[in-house]
C-alpha cells in the first residue's frame, strides 16, 4: 500500500506540481507521464467560492468567468493573435511535428501494472489520440513487439457517447482467497481532462461496463472497493458536502443495489479540511479499514475503522507521512519528534509493529536518518523487503532492507545505476519481491528493468526489458552539477545540459526549469521534447543549454529543504533561482538576453515572481498553468488546500503573501522580459483566471506579452497528444525567437 496519509494530499497542488513538469516536457515516457498527472478533486465550473473579504477593486475580474461568452471571446482573440505570431512558420509545424512524433512512438516504453495474471498498460499514440487500456503477459510483454488484448478503446467510447473522456485510472477489486483473480475494476473518466471525473463499474471479463453497477456522477472524489457488492464513497453529495477547497467532506459506505442516496455515513469532516476519504486493505491477513482526515497540507489524521464502525486514530502528530503494510506501520517525520524517551530528526523513516503501537507501545525503528547531503525521496514495499531510495546531493541511491526477528538487515540493491534518475515499483507486494526499476538521465533514454529485491550480491542483475529509443542526438552533449550561492548563503545545487564544445562567452541560448514547492523533488530526466525542442537545435552554431534548478520549497533535501520557503520565507525560493541564473552569467555560460526561464503551476508562480522581480534577469518568460493573484487564489477552485504553503491572504498573512504575488508586484512603468502566458479552460484545481487576468493587465500596458488557453486538457495542459505537442512547440518557437535575437 502507498503512505496513507499522502493519497489526499496528492489530490492538490502538489499532484499539478507533479503535473506541470509533464506539461513543459515531453519525456516520450508513459510511466513517468502519468504518474506526474494525479487526480484532484471537483469544484465549482466558473470562479469558485468567494466571501466580501476577497473582493478588491479588479478591472479584470470577469475574466474570472471561466465559461462566460465574454471572456472565451477574449481567450479566442489572444490564441489566435499567438498563432499568427509563432505558429505560422513550417520551422513551427516541423518542430510541432517532430514533439507530436516522440509522443506517438509506438517504440515508447508501455509502462504496465500486474493486475492479476495479466500486465495492464494505458497507451496512447496517433491513431489512438484519447488512448487504449490493454493487457498481455509477462512473457509476451518480455518481447520487443508484444500481442496486446485491448479492453477499453477510450477513442471508440468517444465516439459512441459523443463524449471527450480522459483517462483518470482503474481500481481492480482483488476477491478473498483462494481466487485472488481481479474481475471488477472502477474506472474513472474525465471529460476533457479536468480533476472533476465520473466512475464506473467495470467487467474484466466481458470487457464491458457493468449493467445498474456502481457509478458515481461527476465530480471531485473517488469511489473504492471494500468488497465485491460495497464501496466507499466521497463525492459531492449536494449543498454542504463539500469542503472549501472543493474537496469530499463526506465519506459513505454504498452497497450495490441501493441508491447513491442511501449510502451510510462513515465520517464528515469539517468545512474548512481539505478532503475526506476512507479506503479499505484486503490484503489477505490483514485486511483492515482506514478514515483519512486531510485538514490541509502536512496535516492529516488517520483512522483506523473497526467492524463496529468506531475510528481509532493513529496517534502521531499530524503532519508525519502514515503508511502501512501488512503488520508495519511506517512513519516519515517531517518535523522532530520525541516518543517513548527518544527523538527523531525531521526527515526520519521510523517503523513499528502496528498492532503494538495501537496497544500503545512506542518503540520504533529507524530505518532512514538524514545528514546534511541526504534526504529520503520515497520507499517501496515488496512482499519480504523495503526499498529505500535516497536523495544524496540530489544524487539516487537504492538500498534493501529485511524485517527478522534480530530487526532490520540492511543491503544494496544491485545492480542499480549510479546517476540519473531512479524509480522503483513494486510488480506486486502481496506475493513477490520482483520490482520495476526505471532508469533515466538528461541524455539516457529510459530503461525499464525487472529485478529480485534482496538476492545475494552475486545474483544476476536485473533484466532490462525495455529500452526508450533515442529521441534526439545526445552525443554531443555533457551533463554537470553546479552549486549557486544564494542570497542568505546557503549553497542551491542545478543541473546543467550542454554542448561539450560550450564557449564561455554568456552568448548561449540557456532554458532555466524550476519549480520550488510541496517537497516535490527535480531530478534529471530524459525528455524527447527538450531533445528535440530545445538541446539538439542551434542559433548560430550554438546549441540550447538546459538547466533544472533544485530551489528551496522542493524536496531535494527533505522537509527542512521544503520548509524553509514556506509562507512568510517564499521570497527565498526565488532568491534562490535567481541565484541560478545570476551563476550561470558568472560563469559565462549565459547572460539575461540569452536566458529563458520556464515554469507551471506553483512553478507558475515562480515564474511571475522572477518576471515581477528579476526582470533584468531574463530574456524570455514561459508562464504555465499558474497562481498569479495571491489575493484571490484560496477562493478560486482548489486554492483553499494550499494555504498550508502560501498563507491565509485574507488575514494578516497579506502582509507577506503580497511580497510574492505577482499580479499586485506588476509596475506598468518597469520594463518586462517578452512572456508567453499558458494554460487551460478545463483546469479546474488552478483557476485559468490567473493567467487571463495577469495578461490583460500586462497587456493593457503595453507590455511585450502573448498568451494561449487550451480549451480541454486540465492542470496538466492537454487532453491528448496532439494538443501537448502543439503548446510544446508554442513555447520553444517562442522561447527560440526571443532568445536569438
Amino acid at each position: 500500500m502507498p503512505k496513507l496519509s499522502s493519497l489526499c494530499l496528492a489530490a492538490g497542488l502538489a499532484a499539478g506540481a507533479a503535473g506541470a513538469p509533464a506539461f513543459a516536457q515531453t519525456s516520450g515516457n508513459d510511466k513517468q507521464e502519468d504518474a506526474m498527472q494525479n487526480k484532484g478533486a471537483a469544484g465549482p465550473e466558473n470562479a469558485g467560492s468567494e466571501n466580501a473579504g476577497s473582493r478588491i477593486e479588479d478591472p479584470n475580474q470577469w475574466l474570472e468567468g471561466v465559461d462566460d461568452a465574454k471572456a472565451l471571446a477574449w481567450v479566442k482573440g489572444e490564441n489566435a493573435r499567438t498563432e499568427a505570431e509563432l505558429a505560422a512558420t513550417p520551422e513551427f509545424k516541423k518542430l510541432e511535428g517532430e514533439i507530436r512524433a516522440i509522443l506517438d512512438s509506438d517504440a515508447k516504453i508501455p509502462a504496465v501494472q500486474k493486475i492479476g495474471e495479466y500486465y495492464y498498460n494505458f497507451w496512447k499514440d496517433k491513431q489512438h489520440e484519447r488512448g487504449l487500456w490493454r493487457r498481455t503477459t509477462l512473457a509476451e510483454y518480455r518481447k520487443p513487439d508484444p500481442q496486446w488484448e485491448t479492453v477499453l478503446d477510450i477513442d471508440a467510447l468517444n465516439a459512441a457517447e459523443g463524449a471527450k473522456w480522459v483517462w483518470h485510472g482503474a481500481d481492480c477489486l482483488k476477491p478473498p482467497l483462494p481466487d485472488r483473480t481481479p474481475r471488477r475494476c472502477l474506472i474513472a473518466l474525465s471529460p476533457g481532462g479536468s480533476d472533476a471525473d465520473t466512475t464506473r463499474e467495470f467487467d474484466l471479463t466481458t470487457k464491458d461496463w457493468v449493467k445498474d453497477g456502481f457509478h458515481r456522477k461527476e465530480a471531485k472524489g473517488a469511489l473504492g472497493w471494500i468488497d465485491q457488492d460495497t464501496v466507499y464513497v466521497y463525492t459531492d453529495f449536494g449543498p454542504g458536502s463539500m469542503t472549501s477547497s472543493g474537496y469530499p467532506r463526506v465519506v459513505k459506505e454504498w452497497k450495490r443495489g441501493t441508491p447513491i442516496e442511501s449510502a451510510t455515513l462513515v465520517y464528515e469532516g469539517k468545512p474548512e479540511d481539505m478532503y475526506i476519504a476512507a479506503f479499505h486493505d484486503n490484503t489477505p491477513g490483514y485486511e483492515r479499514d482506514y478514515v483519512s482526515r486531510t485538514i490541509a497540507f502536512y496535516n492529516d489524521e488517520l483512522y483506523l475503522r473497526g467492524k463496529d464502525g468506531k475510528l481509532a486514530k493513529i496517534d502521531v502528530p499530524n503532519s508525519v507521512n502514515k503508511g502501512v503494510h501488512k503488520e508495519w506501520l511506517t512513519l516519515e517525520l517531517r518535523e522532530p519528534w520525541s516518543a517513548g524517551g527518544k527523538s527523531y530528526k525531521a526527515g526520519s523513516l521510523l517503523a513499528a509493529r502496528l498492532d503494538d503501537f495501537m496497544a500503545g507501545k512506542r518503540e520504533f525503528d529507524v530505518l532512514f536518518e538524514p545528514t546534511d547531503t541526504t534526504a529520503l525521496t520515497s520507499f517501496t514495499w515488496t512482499k519480504s523487503h523495503l526499498v529505500l531510495n535516497v536523495l544524496d546531493d540530489v544524487k539516487n541511491k537504492l538500498s534493501v532492507l529485511t524485517p527478522g526477528k534480530d530487526g532490520w538487515k540492511r543491503g544494496d540493491f544491485v545492480g542499480a545505476p549510479s546517476f540519473g534518475t531512479l524509480v522503483v515499483d513494486a510488480v506486486d507486494d502481496e506475493d513477490s519481491d520482483a520490482v520495476w526499476l526505471t532508469a533515466t538521465d538528461f541524455l539516457t533514454p529510459t530503461t525499464l528493468s525487472l529485478a529480485e529485491v534482496g538476492k545475494a550480491p552475486d545474483a544476476k542483475k536485473p533484466e532490462v526489458l525495455k529500452t526508450m529509443p533515442t529521441f534526439f542526438d545526445a552525443s554531443r552533449d555533457v551533463i554537470e552539477q553546479h552549486f549557486a550561492t544564494s542570497k542568505d548563503g546557503t549553497k542551491v545545487p542545478y543541473f546543467i545540459v550542454h554542448p561539450k564544445d560550450m564557449k564561455l562567452d554568456g552568448e548561449n541560448p540557456t532554458l532555466l526549469y524550476g519549480y520550488g514547492g510541496f517537497e516535490i523533488s527535480l531530478t534529471p530526466t530524459y525528455s524527447g521534447g527538450i531533445g528535440k525542442g530545445w538541446l539538439e537545435r542551434t542559433h548560430n552554431g550554438r546549441g540550447g543549454v538546459y538547466v533544472l534548478a533544485n530551489i528551496r520549497g522542493g524536496g531535494e533535501y527533505g522537509p527542512r529543504w521544503h520548509q524553509a520557503a514556506l509562507k512568510a520565507n517564499r521570497h527565498k525560493a526565488y532568491e534562490d533561482f535567481a541565484a541560478v541564473a545570476q551563476d550561470l552569467a558568472a560563469r559565462k555560460i549565459t547572460s539575461a538576453k540569452r536566458l529563458g526561464i520556464q515554469g507551471g503551476s506553483n512553478g507558475g508562480l515562480l515564474m511571475g515572481n522572477m518576471l515581477t522581480q528579476y526582470p533584468e534577469l531574463f530574456g524570455a518568460v514561459v508562464v504555465q498553468v499558474p497562481l498569479l493573484d495571491m489575493k484571490r487564489y484560496s477562493h478560486l477552485l482548489a486554492g483553499a488546500s494550499w494555504m498550508a504553503e502560501y498563507g491565509d491572504p485574507d488575514t494578516a498573512d497579506w502582509s507577506f503573501i503580497q511580497t510574492f504575488s505577482p499580479y499586485h508586484l506588476f509596475d506598468p512603468a518597469k520594463t518586462y522580459p517578452p512572456t508567453i502566458f499558458m494554460t487551460s479552460t478545463k483546469d479546474d484545481r488552478v483557476h485559468p483566471g490567473h493567467a487571463r487576468k495577469m495578461m490583460a493587465k500586462m497587456q493593457a500596458a503595453g507590455k511585450d506579452v502573448r498568451y494561449y488557453e487550451n480549451i480541454e486538457g486540465g492542470h496538466g495542459g492537454a487532453a491528448n497528444n496532439a494538443q501537448q505537442a502543439h503548446m510544446n512547440a508554442l513555447a520553444y518557437t517562442f522561447l527560440w525567437k526571443e532568445l536569438s535575437k
